[in-house]
């Protein structure tokens, strides 16, 4: 009995060409072809619709792969995607990944390589190259932000913060709106990756921002 796959992806010639390519795989026939997630998400309703992988693109019209996969990891957990595309952001692949696909390929792909990385991710559960596995280690390591990286008014916020003034008073005293602060606030727990301003504090201290 050969795998079934399905290939989401809205330009037609491309999906019928991937198609074409995984018909000449001994173990894999193709289900169908859907042109986005939405139409994907309207075919499983269906039993019979329900293919072992989805070879997914990531940019797409009404409902893109990242969303798809979710709604797969969701309610299909046993369907595995693989993601095909033509992004090579680091940013596009790692939501990707987190959104529940089990690889990452580039739409160049050589056949063989596409051909193994069906066969691996039903049998491993997962199939990633060199590339993704040294990018998903990498987003595993925190990175510290560079002090030469901020901006003169964000050091300035952080000087006040790691006093005992409210973000009332830190507004009045550099002047702008208790708004404006609480976005200075949000952008650098964001940038620095810390969740209060403890943190702030103590990044400040390390980083000599502030000498108490």
């Amino acid at each position: 009995m050969k795998y079934s796959v399905v290939v989401v992806d809205d330009h037609n010639l491309l999906s019928q060409a991937i198609g074409g390519l995984i018909e000449d795989f001994e173990q894999f026939k193709v289900l169908y072809l859907c042109n986005n997630g939405q139409e994907l998400i309207e075919k499983l309703k269906i039993p019979k619709n329900i293919p072992n992988v989805v070879l997914m693109d990531v940019n797409m019209p009404i409902l893109n792969g990242i969303e798809a996969t979710e709604y797969l990891r969701e309610h299909f957990p046993d369907v595995k995607v693989l993601a095909l595309s033509i992004e090579e952001d680091d940013n596009t692949i790692l939501k990707m990944l987190r959104a529940g696909a089990k690889g990452y390929l580039m739409k160049d792909v050589k056949k063989s390589e596409l051909e193994n990385a069906l066969l691996e991710v039903l049998s491993k559960g997962y199939y990633h190259t060199n590339t993704v596995s040294k990018l998903l280690v990498d987003s595993l390591i925190p990175k510290e932000t560079s002090v030469s990286s901020l901006k003169e008014r964000e050091i300035e916020f952080i000087k006040h913060a790691c006093t005992e003034k409210t973000y009332k008073e830190i507004a009045d005293d550099m002047c702008l709106s208790y708004k404006t602060i609480e976005g200075y606030r949000n952008v650098l727990f964001e940038k620095l990756n810390l969740r209060n301003r403890t943190g702030l504090v103590i990044y400040a201290i390390k980083n000599k921002i502030f000498v108490p």
